[in-house]
């Protein structure tokens, strides 16, 4: 039987009755590529072998330059510019050939700055792997995919991309799995529907009524909570927050960060008016996960400030969904609300989905002469509105 062309593969694969979807086969594409397994993706006739970096053993990728295609690392334009290359303006995803030195070290040093140590400086290990001077491309859509699976998995968003002939062939052979590049990008930029789980009253330090909701993703990912203080009327505006969780800031009381003096005075505002809704989303760090905000926080100690720290790493500013929210919201039955924040953005997506905001309540707590630096950057480059 004659193979399939890589374009009719996602097709094929979804046909069978008892076998994944799109959406479930994207997720097991992320899980191997969390663990560090290549995944193949295709785009077109065009198929290529991929692997973040961050998870690749030497094994591998000596297995993988075995081959005779040229091997591409795949970066994004804030990461290309922490290591002093000159990324395409427009570009967010860059691509580059490597020379035949190809080595972990090589790669890893492209890939992770080493926290405090990085220099602004292009690493030697890193240079003799990718020539003098490098020439960049704008990602296509296989490079734009496996930063965006690399993205999703909170790895660092950095790629080695090996083409291949027979994406069919290639995956049988391996055990691979293969996905079109379209379906990855596709799914992963959706918008997500969030399904009630389970619910139960707990009694807070806030307010004696309280109870937590908590929804599911349709993708099976992490799952995010809504926690109700005293009983609000969904036919009112609802007084809420919208708090991303800050394992440091709202479990260690970091000093760093106002999130845990934010969260308490959320709480407590909502006690005070007799009812509120907070929704707990579980997007820390700014969506770049714990692993990459500590390694955030080393860049910070070294003298970078919030923005520029997740930029080294090859993050944008902000990489957090503020989608969910509108999502639980709109699953509680809640279409208006009071919204507690000082992020202005928050206001424009709720409202962007469906949920009106009819008042933006001030949220100004929590600062300290460790957080004074990262409140300023919280002002001037992401636009909250402080005083």
């Amino acid at each position: 039987m004659n193979a399939l062309p890589p374009a009719r593969v996602s097709e094929a694969l979804s046909s069978a009755s008892l076998g994944p979807g799109v959406t479930a086969r994207v997720m097991r594409v992320r899980g191997d590529v969390r663990l560090g397994v290549p995944v193949v993706l295709t785009h077109g006739d065009d198929a290529a072998l991929v692997v973040a970096v961050e998870g690749l053993s030497a094994e591998r990728l000596a297995a993988l330059m075995s081959t005779s295609a040229q091997p591409e690392f795949v970066l994004t334009r804030h990461r290309a510019a922490a290591l002093g290359l000159k990324a395409l303006p427009v570009a967010k995803v860059v691509a580059m050939g490597l020379t035949a030195n190809v080595d972990l070290d090589g790669l890893h040093a492209l890939t992770d700055p080493k926290s405090g140590n990085f220099s602004g400086k292009m690493p030697h290990a890193a240079a003799s792997i990718i020539g003098a001077p490098p020439e960049m491309i704008a990602g296509r859509p296989i490079h734009r995919a496996a930063i965006a699976l690399a993205k999703s998995a909170q790895l660092l968003p950095a790629a080695l991309v090996i083409p291949v002939k027979d994406a069919v062939a290639e995956a049988t052979r391996h055990g691979l799995c293969l996905i079109a590049a379209e379906d990855v990008l596709s799914e992963l930029n959706a918008a997500r529907a969030q399904h009630p789980v389970s619910s139960a009253a707990l009694p807070m330090a806030a307010h004696a009524a309280g109870r937590v909701h908590v929804f599911r993703p349709d993708d099976g990912g992490i799952e995010h909570y809504a926690i109700e203080i005293g009983k609000p009327d969904p036919m009112r505006p609802v007084l809420v927050r919208l708090h991303s969780a800050c394992f440091t800031g709202d479990v260690m009381g970091s000093l760093k960060c106002d999130c845990g003096p934010q969260l308490q005075a959320a709480c407590a505002t909502m006690a005070e008016e007799g009812a509120g809704v907070l929704l707990y989303l579980n997007q820390e760090g700014r969506g770049i996960g714990m692993a990459n905000k500590m390694r955030a926080y080393a860049l910070q100690d070294a003298g970078h400030d919030t923005v520029e720290a997740n930029n080294h790493l090859g993050f944008d500013d902000d990489e957090r969904d503020f989608r969910i929210g509108s999502a639980l919201l709109a699953g509680m039955g809640i279409g208006s609300v009071r919204l507690l924040t000082n992020n202005p953005a928050k206001v424009r997506i709720l409202q962007a989905h469906g949920i009106a905001v009819v008042e933006r309540v001030p949220l100004e707590v929590g600062k300290t002469e460790q957080n004074a630096g990262y409140l300023a950057t919280k002002a001037l480059k992401s636009g909250h509105l402080l005083k």
